[in-house]
């Protein structure tokens, strides 16, 4: 508020407080979009009339309203957004006449002069008498202003008008998409790996549904629906605060597990409207301005999960030194042996009970829209005692002979006969032997997932002539060795690449 101004008494300000909002139903995504729907009880009356809707969000779409009225038909609409506020009602004072008012500190007296706003430029200067003074060098005094300038609204408000065939009460229903609102999953996820020494344990999974409201408005008693996924638009609005799973790490050569390993192909329960799941807010809520609210929705009790241990490493990967492997959880959404349900996008925050049975967080990874029956792998932390040491051991170029250096084609040419062309392009081959030295510090035997990426680099045929530990080629891209090192021991295990690159 600036310094030493008052309102006085005014329609606008002795009604603010009180909503005019009907019946409301919001419907929330997850890009910082939301449809609001207001069905308010008025009587426009009959002929030309002008009908303000106050209480509408202050960051509504004014091109997407809807507006129905029985009886009536719909001449011209606009959004009011000039909200009054001291400093924008000294602007709009600016070359009129207010009362400057005086307090006398000790007596607690007023008194009141006149003035006139000369400028509210980083300050507010006044004209009083024969002399010029800024209004915070004042002291105790405060403006007085003889009413509401034109133009300023207490409220978001929209206005229409319209030509009423006739008098009397109805339904007026108001649609419109606004940014401001936003939502997002949180997860609690307690895993409890119960002495177990091959990782296995059970997680016990709380989820919450957090919104925002920064629309500058409030919505009471509304009901409330929450889509999950990303709906088109085209309206400029911001990210809905999530960006999705992120790089874990950073270090090179090395690259952390995605979170979902494997997308699910069971059907939830769920409501559902199009391709976007539906979450409703039990019963009616109140999204107050500059809110934020949590919502539980999900709360599973002893879902089989396991922590491993994982290391992905780039083509041609090499370390000078050792590389903690990621600690990762991993666990289903599935119905049978999971979660049972479907993830909407959000944060998955990790804890273990200490040994004094008290949880503590070890760490946090987000996830993307995920279908029941998905596996997830979240990557939690650096394992403090589980290393891998990559080593690019050779690199040499293989000779495969003069039958692989020309290719064939078949070209056409418009009214002539096809000719077959022949290309002589040389092709390099290389066997690459890459060396993963794993060691394992705890007093206890592990197992460390390694993967080796880049294979799939754009040419599409890797073989794998040696390995000493058998591994399992689970994508074109992707390599993966389940390697069993020994409590307080290591385990080398040595790859022989033949590529084309």
């Amino acid at each position: 508020m600036a310094p030493g101004a008052a309102l006085a008494d005014s329609p606008a300000s002795t009604s603010a407080s009180t909503s005019s909002q009907g019946e409301l139903a919001v419907t929330i995504y997850n890009n910082d979009l939301a449809l609001v729907q207001d069905v308010r009880r008025l009587d426009p009356g009959h002929g030309l009339v002008d009908l303000a809707f106050p209480d509408v969000s202050a960051a509504i779409q004014p091109e997407t309203v809807t507006l129905t009225v029985p009886g009536a038909t719909i001449l011209e609409q606009n959004f009011d957004y000039d909200l009054l506020s001291p400093a924008r009602l000294l602007d709009k004072t600016v070359g009129q006449s207010v009362t400057l008012m005086h307090t006398n500190p000790v007596t607690g007296a007023d008194s009141g002069e006149p003035a006139r706003v000369l400028a509210n430029n980083g300050g507010t200067l006044l004209q009083v008498g024969d002399h010029i003074e800024v209004l915070s060098d004042i002291g105790h005094a405060r403006l007085v202003f003889p009413g509401l300038p034109p133009g300023l609204m207490a409220r978001p408000t929209l206005s229409v008008r319209l030509d009423s065939a006739q008098a009397g009460a109805r339904p007026v229903t108001l649609s419109y998409l606004t940014h401001g609102f936003s939502w997002k999953a949180d997860y609690v996820a307690l895993f409890d790996q119960s002495g177990s020494k091959d990782g296995a344990g059970k997680i016990d999974v709380q989820g919450w549904i957090t919104l925002n409201n920064t629309t500058g408005t409030a919505f009471t008693n509304a009901h409330v629906l929450l889509v999950a996924g990303e709906v088109a638009n085209s309206l400029g609005g911001g990210d809905g605060g999530f960006t999705g799973p992120r790089r874990f790490g950073g270090r090179p050569g090395f690259q952390a597990p995605q979170p979902m390993e494997q997308p699910g192909t069971e059907s939830s329960g769920r409501e559902r409207l199009g391709d976007f799941y539906v979450y409703p807010i039990t019963g009616r809520t109140t999204l107050a301005n500059a809110q934020q609210k949590q919502v539980s929705f999900l709360d599973v009790k002893s879902a089989p999960a396991r922590k491993i241990y994982a290391y992905r490493n780039d083509w041609l990967g090499n370390a000078d030194a050792p590389q903690s492997a990621m600690s990762v959880l991993r666990f289903s959404t599935g119905g049978k042996d999971g979660l049972g349900d479907a993830l909407p996008a959000g944060m998955v925050r990790v804890y273990m009970r200490d040994a004094r049975g008290q949880p503590q967080f070890i760490g946090e990874q987000p996830i993307s829209h995920t279908p029941k029956g998905s596996t997830l792998a979240l990557p939690t932390g650096q394992a403090f005692d589980v290393k891998v040491q990559p080593t690019l051991v050779k690199r040499a170029k293989i000779d495969l002979g003069e039958w692989d250096r020309s290719s064939r084609y078949r070209v056409t040419v418009d009214g002539q006969p096809a000719k077959v062309v022949t290309v002589d392009s040389a092709v390099t081959h290389w066997q690459t032997t890459m060396q993963y030295r794993v060691t394992n510090a705890t007093p206890d035997p592990v197992t460390v997932e390694l993967t080796q990426s880049g294979l799939d680099n754009g040419w599409n045929d890797t073989r794998v002539p040696n390995e000493t530990v058998p591994g399992v080629q689970r994508s074109l891209n992707d390599r993966v060795w389940q390697v069993a090192v020994p409590a307080q021991g290591e385990t080398v295990l040595t790859v022989t690449f033949d590529t084309r690159n």
